[in-house]
């Protein structure tokens, strides 16, 4: 927890006006333990005696009243009742303390979230760490105030550290900590934690004192002296001042101090006014949204804000009243966003992360207003506040650009009612406003939510609104967002139960919608089933239900009521089907049920013709696939692949276009679910794709009929190759021989993602390339053959000759296909001509590798390498010919070597300052390749040196490499070579030391012409190798000299320049 200052100030003032001096004379208070006389724990006797009437009155009122009403009640307390009161008002339960001390609680919550947290670095955790090593000391508990140190082992980085802890509590909260530690958090710190347990764990080993100001009054004058100087000089460096300011207040008659009854005493509890709720840092919980809305998404913002808001629905799960405070506080957080305003001005929509996070706040908002118990001023106080944050302008709309099409909460208008004209504007808080309007008082509801049996029921099969169906379980009409709404809120408050038989309600009311449709639409009425298997269809029915009611509600909506309702239900089916015989049954049943949906309209999602919009059935399908295959295979597999639809991602047909069998016109044109839904929603169609790869291996015609369903449903590139990848992993278990067939089916999905993914920017791309080289390996030859030469389709040039021909003609694979000399002629043969295609379609890219890989075939070679000459003029760069000129120098062709260093100097240019550029070691190496083949090499050469490099430095080091030694010494041995030096006065040297000279003069002038101080002693060494240059002229030392004279004249202004110049050079 976050240090404070100074312990907080008293709730309130005690006074004892009924005592008298006499009665307090010679008294004091004595210290007993807090598991001493009376106690009802019991110690660590093994006899366990009865509870006394004194611990239990006292444990009742420690739960319910504030100490301060209990002294208005009663004039004298007697001490062993106040004791009993004060031991009881300490927190017993540690499950309170867990939540308060650590974000994962091993709720359900973090449990399906995934996260891998390492539980021994919880607060929670170390605090029991901390308790259970003995680090606890010094505990004393006085009135209702516990403090204590807890001292944390030193450690190889950090020396031992001892905190002090101090806990206030009333009514079995814990209402407020202190902690040296220093530790900044929302929840409890370890060394609070430690202390809490120890006095939960351990009472017996706690001294307990009356609140101070019971032993104050016990004391007579001379005894209050003593302890207020004894208390001064053991602390006068931090109380003193505060001492002699009390004093003079307390001396001056007139002082505000003495205008009060009574004296503040910290120990004493809670008033009557005070609200009765746990320690929460507000400002911490502030600061901490804050902080993880300000990092945008990244470092785990968004797992730490969905973190808090599980932490709110475990408050609310708990019924504890920070709920709902924790959300407000987050909430005002979250309104006070700037990029709200930024992305406003911009016209720009909220990233899908964040909308995610907005979504589950409306949702908490939601829940907490249909809070079945709570009072109608809070929630007039919620609806204020709900109000409040609608009207701001940046209040993000309910479902985004689309928010307008969501139907009313409450009267479920049908979509189209109203133009968009009149629409209400709707925010992410509108249904929870609306949610204020509901209440939980009709009779027949509390029966749902309250009773198992319904004796007393009247069905009437006619009437649409029906409270009973014909087997005597209840019915509830409302809105289904509406009723769904409930059951969360039901759930989310702690009740169960009450939620799961309202869900049960909600679906047999789904299901006699549905039936009732299906007689419309089949004209033949369903037969009755038996009580018990009824529940396994009413159960099984929901998500098959809902592809009939979606058409009225959006996608994204239906999500969040198909995991309402089949949180509640799902545990209802694992503890049914407990035993071989039930489960047998419910097979055959669910069987029965199933072929019904198969065979239903519209009104079922697995129905032949299904809304564009219908909430996909792929979790649903894929259960109900795992538990029928064992007993009804055909069955299974029709309903999974069904279930494979996702229509909302096929292309709109024409409105009343009926011709297209899998899915009924939409109902709103145009409407998407958010992306991040959708991903979700891919990412189940994906699982039970491979459920069914899985589950097919062996079987040819099954697997074919499984690829052409993911072929044709299957959108998204990075599932389809994760399918493939999963069917290559099975089709090549360590345990048995590869299967060939499913072998080819991850082969087929893998080339459609190459297809999907050619045109398009993806960053796994190389990855993908790579893996599906190593699958075709794994076909066998022709395979690779096959996608060698369909490349063009498949994969880039690039791709093509640096990841698949390379990978096709190494040393690997032949081992890996175990290849004679005629197959790998083959193979290499296609990896050629691949290249050599990949080379005339991209000669910039793939030419240097053409050329690799045809080494070893001449006339392969000798094509590629015309390739190159004839892109070398047009489309390649200096820095492209320059390296496939060094390749051709280490592969033993200078001569083709030279001819493509000069193509690259053609389209080279160095300016004057540019005396560090990358090719500068490129055009000492052509200069040094054509000096080693002979004088008419380096002549050739030196004209497109001097019209490309305009830099002095370069030039005058080519120069001087050119004078060291004689051209061709190093040239192959048929050549003839005079052995002599060639003449700096002569062609063509000449020409390239007419050049340096003219380069190093523009470059001085150009530096002088913005030339700084700091600088003059860098210039005056670039004179001095300017010099060395000129003086490899026969007058050059003239030409110098003349040079020096005219920078004088022309930069005469800059005289401490000059001055150097003349230092140096006269």
């Amino acid at each position: 927890m976050a240090e404070r200052v100074q312990q907080p100030p008293a709730k309130r003032l005690c006074c004892r006006p009924g005592y008298s001096t006499t009665c307090r004379q010679g008294q004091r208070a004595g210290g007993t333990v807090c598991g001493g006389s009376g106690s009802g724990q019991g110690g660590s006797s093994k006899t366990q005696s009865p509870e006394s009437l004194l611990d239990i009155a006292a444990r009742k009122v420690a739960e319910k009243w504030p100490f301060q009403r209990v002294e208005e009640r009663f004039e004298r307390i007697p001490e062993p009742v106040q004791r009993r009161i004060v031991y009881w008002s300490f927190p017993r339960s540690e499950r309170e303390i867990c939540m308060y001390s650590s974000f994962n609680t091993g709720g359900e919550e973090s449990a399906s979230s995934g996260e891998n947290v390492d539980e021994t670095r919880l607060p929670f955790r170390r605090g029991i760490a901390l308790l259970e090593s003995g680090c606890v000391d010094n505990v004393l508990q006085v009135g209702f105030h516990l403090s204590g140190t807890v001292t944390e082992p030193a450690t190889p980085s950090e020396p031992e550290i001892v905190c002090s802890v101090a806990i206030s509590f009333d009514r079995c909260k814990i209402t407020s900590v202190t902690c040296g530690c220093g530790n900044k958090d929302i929840f409890y710190c370890a060394h609070v934690v430690a202390l809490s347990l120890y006095r939960v764990r351990r009472p017996e080993q706690v001294k307990l004192h009356l609140p101070i100001s019971e032993t104050l009054f016990q004391m007579n004058r001379d005894q209050l002296q003593k302890f207020v100087q004894y208390l001064i000089t053991v602390h006068h460096t931090e109380v003193l001042p505060t001492a002699q300011k009390l004093a003079d207040e307390i001396l001056s008659q007139n002082s505000e101090i003495n205008q009060v009854h009574g004296a503040p005493d910290p120990t004493a509890g809670a008033s009557v006014d005070d609200e009765n709720c746990w320690h929460l840092d507000e400002e911490q919980v502030q600061e901490q949204v804050k902080l993880f809305l300000s990092q945008g998404g990244y470092h785990g913002s968004g797992k730490q804000l969905n973190l808090l808001f599980s932490k709110v629905r475990e408050m609310l799960k708990m019924r504890d009243s920070n709920g709902a405070r924790m959300l407000t506080l987050i909430t005002e957080q979250f309104m006070a966003d700037p990029r709200l305003a930024l992305w406003r001005q911009q016209g720009t929509t909220m990233t899908d992360k964040y909308r995610q996070l907005w979504d589950e706040l409306g949702a908490l908002w939601m829940c907490i207003v249909l809070n079945p118990h709570c009072k109608l001023e809070q929630k007039a106080a919620w609806l204020r506040q709900l109000k409040k944050w609608n009207s701001v302008d940046v209040c993000p709309l309910e479902d985004g650009n689309h928010g307008n099409e969501l139907p009313n909460l409450t009267n479920a208008l049908p979509q189209g009612a109203h133009d968009s004209g009149t629409r209400p504007h709707r925010t992410v808080f509108t249904r929870a406003i609306e949610a204020c309007d509901l209440h939980w008082q009709d009779s027949h509801l509390q029966h749902i939510i309250n009773d198992d049996l319904f004796t007393n029921y009247c069905y009437h099969d006619n009437t649409e609104n029906s409270l009973f169906d014909s087997r005597g379980w209840p019915l509830w009409h409302e809105h289904v967002p509406t009723a769904c709404a409930r059951v969360d809120a039901l759930r989310s408050h702690g009740y169960p139960r009450e939620a799961l038989r309202l869900a049960i309600a909600i679906v047999n009311t789904l299901r006699r919608q549905q039936q009732k449709q299906l007689e419309v639409f089949r004209n033949h009425k369903k037969g009755e089933f038996k009580t018990q298997m009824g529940c396994i269809k009413g159960i099984l029915g929901v998500c098959a239900s809902l592809g009939f009611v979606v058409k009225h509600e959006p996608p994204k909506a239906f999500i969040s009521y198909i995991h309402t309702l089949t949180r509640c239900l799902y545990p209802q089916i694992c503890a049914f089907l407990t035993t071989s015989h039930t489960f047998r049954r419910a097979c055959a049943v669910s069987s029965e049920v199933v072929r019904q949906f198969y065979s239903s309209g519209p009104y079922s999602g697995l129905g032949e013709l299904i809304y564009r919009e219908s909430v996909p059935m792929h979790t649903f399908a894929k259960y109900l696939f795992t538990c029928l295959l064992p007993h009804d295979a055909e069955l299974a597999y029709k309903i999974a692949l069904r279930a494979m639809r996702l229509p909302v991602l096929e292309s709109m047909a024409p409105s009343g276009d009926m011709s297209r069998p899998h899915h009924i016109v939409s109902v709103v044109p145009n409407r998407y679910p958010r992306w991040f839904t959708l991903s979700h929603i891919e990412s189940q169609q994906c699982e039970l794709a491979s459920t069914m790869l899985t589950a097919a291996k062996g079987d040819a015609r099954r697997l074919e009929t499984v690829l052409e369903t993911i072929q044709k449903n299957i959108h998204s590139s990075s599932h389809i190759f994760k399918l493939a990848q999963d069917a290559f992993k099975i089709a090549t278990l360590m345990d048995s021989l590869p299967d060939i067939t499913l072998l080819k089916v991850s082969l087929e999905l893998g080339l459609q993602v190459m297809r999907m993914t050619l045109s398009t920017l993806n960053w796994r791309r190389r990855e993908m390339v790579r893996w599906l080289v190593t699958c075709a390996t794994e076909v066998g030859v022709y395979a690779l053959d096959s996608i060698m030469q369909s490349w063009f389709t498949l994969f880039t040039p690039t791709e093509a000759t640096s990841i698949v021909a390379t990978t096709v003609m190494s040393n690997s694979t032949i081992v890996r296909l175990h290849l004679d000399c005629h197959q790998q002629e083959n193979l290499a043969s296609s990896a050629r001509t691949l290249a050599l295609q990949c080379a005339m379609k991209d000669p910039q890219n793939c030419a240097l590798s053409a050329l690799t890989l045809c080494e070893k075939d001449h006339i392969a070679f000798e094509t590629a390498y015309q390739i190159v000459l004839d892109a070398a003029t047009t489309g390649m760069s200096y820095t492209q010919l320059f390296t496939i000129a060094r390749y051709m120098e280490h592969r033993g062709y200078p001569m083709r070597a030279y001819k493509l260093a000069t193509l690259a100097m053609v389209h080279l240019n160095l300016s004057y300052n540019q005396d560090t550029h990358p090719a500068i070691n490129d055009v000492l190496w052509a200069c040094a390749l054509s000096h080693s083949l002979g004088k008419n090499e380096l002549a050739a050469i030196i004209p497109l040196v001097v019209k490309s490099v305009k830099c002095a430095t370069v030039l005058s080091d080519i120069l001087r490499r050119c004078t060291l030694t004689t051209p061709g010494m190093v040239a192959l041995h048929s050549r003839r070579n005079s052995g002599k030096l060639m003449s700096l006065d002569k062609a063509p040297l000449r020409q390239l030391l007419d050049a340096t000279i003219g380069a190093y003069i523009n470059t001085t002038h150009s530096r002088l012409t913005h030339i700084s101080p700091r600088h003059y002693s860098e210039f005056i060494e670039f004179l001095s190798k300017a010099r060395e240059t000129f003086l490899m002229a026969h007058d050059g030392h003239i030409q110098f000299t003349q040079f020096i004279d005219n920078l004088k004249q022309i930069y005469k202004g800059k005289k401490k320049l000059m001055m150097l110049v003349r230092e140096r050079f006269g």
